[in-house]
């Protein structure tokens, strides 16, 4: 019995990996990035080729012998190819890894490493270099204590009257109005965009409402209420707008473009009436009274949204103060698409509109640089002040996340839960929980000033066209236009 507890007591204990003699020589081009070259000893690599090859001999298979029996000289001529690739890959992980362990950065994306580059020599030492991007080392601004305004309002009747309008224009119905068009309205037309007289771009049966602003994805048109009223079917109109740096049509940015407008048609829209069936199937609300309170919370979320946003841009201004450091290109140009994927998850999350969050998009699109840098800036400070204050992400916050998107789209939590896996934008919504918790923190430690607050108006249409052409692959966010009675 004491036997068998003796031998239940003996624990196979593995031996640590022997680290390799690696000599590092690190480059800063810039704060956000590493160049490295790396040296591998002669006897690392002769340590893990006899590693590899004593592995091999007991599988090996080699004609004439059995398996595992050919001499290990025979093995090693026969497999030396597949044993040297092998050996590299095992070389570069190990290597990669235990630089990232060493070196005093935290990485942000993968290295850029040539693999086929890379070769084992027959004699010497193994030498390869990669680029790697890296969070900025900065000394942490003083977070605690910042003295802070704070947006407040109470919603009126009117307010949530005229935001019940906007909420049930989607389930309303256009129909056609011989009149002309008015403010507010709707009219289907043809946009035909010319730059020194050659055409550019078009888009054809465009559904347009008249706001004071359209927005496009490189540019915004302002005056366009004013250039658009009176207008009737058959009419034309010209406008000139000027493309932003960031317009995807790299030689058309900063410069002119025309654009023709021809009204095909004049619509007007008309709402739904509050039935009890039409409650039930906006949210299964028991009475008008019951949707008119939750209207009102949807108001209290977006206030809370502006407040939150008000609150971080003085927040971020005062953090990233004298964050100086300048961000790659490369890299603003990679991490655009997330800011712009980070945003609309955030607008979705404090319900607003569609409508809405395609200006939003826009809007960004428009000044992507400028935005990205800023957000960039931003994130790596409040990164930093996470991991200070031990601040993480929990599956109950994931739910909550999800739970509100889940409420502005109609769809289920589940089906919103994986659209976004789908996309791969988990890491997304993870940065957004962290950063929020951040500035939950910062805010819970400043010292506040409560101004009045008058939540912005609706004045932006904006459509996912870009009128300086080469628009790429912009994705069409979810319609929420009213319905035409003729379809």
């Amino acid at each position: 019995m004491a036997d068998d507890e003796d031998l239940g007591a003996e624990v196979a204990v593995e031996e640590e990996p022997q680290p390799l003699s690696l000599q590092v020589e690190v480059e800063k081009p810039s704060p956000c990035e590493r160049r490295i070259a790396v040296t591998v000893s002669r006897e690392d690599i002769d340590r893990y080729l006899d590693n590899a090859y004593s592995d091999l001999m007991s599988s090996a298979s080699v004609p004439g012998f059995r398996i595992g029996r050919a001499p290990r000289k025979i093995v090693e001529q026969r497999f030396r190819d597949d044993i040297i690739e092998r050996v590299k890959g095992s070389l570069l992980m190990d290597s990669l890894s235990q630089v990232s362990e060493e070196q005093d950065f935290a990485a942000i994306s993968e290295p850029d490493l040539d693999l086929e580059a890379v070769e084992i020599p027959d004699e010497g030492p193994l030498t390869f270099e990669f680029s790697i991007e890296v969070r900025p080392e900065f000394a942490l601004p003083k977070w605690k204590g910042l003295k802070l305004k704070r947006p407040t309002h109470e919603f009126t009747d009117a307010e949530v009257d005229q935001q019940i309008e906007q909420m049930l224009a989607r389930y309303g119905q256009l129909a056609p109005h011989e009149g002309p068009t008015e403010a507010g309205g709707y009219m289907v037309v043809n946009l035909v965009a010319t730059a020194d007289g050659a055409e550019v771009a078009r888009d054809e049966d465009r559904l347009v409402r008249i706001r004071e602003t359209l927005s496009f994805v490189d540019t915004r048109l302002e005056g366009f209420e004013k250039l658009a009223a009176g207008k009737k079917a058959g009419d034309r109109f010209q406008a000139k707008v000027k493309l932003t740096q960031d317009a995807p049509n790299e030689e058309l940015r900063g410069k002119e473009v025309a654009i023709d407008f021809e009204v095909l048609e004049v619509k007007r829209l008309q709402l739904p009436e509050l039935t009890e069936e039409f409650l039930d199937e906006l949210g299964e609300f028991e009475s008008a009274e019951a949707y008119r309170t939750a209207v009102k919370q949807n108001l209290e979320r977006q206030l809370e949204y502006a407040q939150q946003q008000q609150t971080r841009k003085q927040i971020s201004a005062l953090l990233t103060e004298a964050a100086n450091w300048d961000l790659p290109p490369s890299l603003l140009k990679r991490q655009s698409v997330r800011e712009l994927e980070r945003a609309v998850m955030e607008l979705r999350r404090s319900g607003f509109s569609e409508a809405e969050i395609r200006a939003r998009e826009n809007e960004l699109r428009q000044n992507s640089a400028a935005s990205t840098a800023g957000s960039l800036k931003e994130h790596f400070i409040l990164e930093r002040i996470a991991e200070e204050e031990n601040l993480d992400v929990e599956d109950g916050d994931y739910d909550r996340e999800i739970f509100l998107m889940s409420l502005q789209s109609g769809e289920s939590p589940r089906r919103v839960r994986a659209q976004i896996e789908k996309r791969g934008l988990m890491d997304v919504l993870r940065n957004q929980i962290i950063e929020r918790k951040v500035m939950d923190l910062v805010q819970g430690a400043a010292d506040f000033d409560d101004q009045p607050y008058e939540p912005p108006k609706q004045t932006v249409e904006a459509i996912p066209f870009a009128v300086g052409g080469a628009e790429g692959d912009i994705p069409q966010a979810t319609e929420d236009a009213p319905a035409d009675d003729k379809k």
